[in-house]
């Protein structure tokens, strides 16, 4: 199942919540939803981390519940903060899917003269070969 997310204890097999940082992981939530960033959110939630790791806290998917894991925080708190993650992100310019670079095609046909010599060595080999071919296919 992997490791235990902040906020809960595994007793008996089974998710609790730890209240002790349970607190911290709701008002993360509420410092952020007021309009704080993600770090100085933390930071006054007492979570000392990076941005990143901030917003995989907010993100975390087993804070609204789910089969193993008790709710820390009510569903519509964490849809809220996950539309507000997205409109930063926007205002930011982080949310635009960028195209990738262009790649010019390769040639895979081309036209080359009949190779009439053979060499022992493969580098010269290769160097005749390649000096036979006289364009490539359209």
């Amino acid at each position: 199942m992997g490791h235990t997310p902040f906020g809960y204890k595994i007793k008996n097999g089974r998710a609790v919540i730890d209240e002790d940082a349970a607190s911290k992981i709701r008002l993360l939530y509420a410092y952020y939803l007021s309009g704080m960033s993600l770090v100085k959110a933390a930071q006054e939630a007492g979570i000392e981390t990076y941005h990143g790791t901030a917003k995989r806290i907010i993100q975390n998917p087993h804070y609204p519940g789910d089969d193993f894991y008790p709710a820390l925080i009510d569903r519509q708190t964490y849809e809220k903060a996950s539309a507000e993650i997205k409109r930063r992100s926007a205002i930011l310019g982080r949310n635009c899917k960028r195209k990738p670079a262009a790649v010019p095609a390769t040639p895979t046909r081309f036209f080359m003269m009949t190779a009439d010599r053979q060499y022992e060595d493969p580098k010269l080999q290769a160097e005749y070969l390649y000096s036979l071919i006289e364009s490539e296919a359209d």
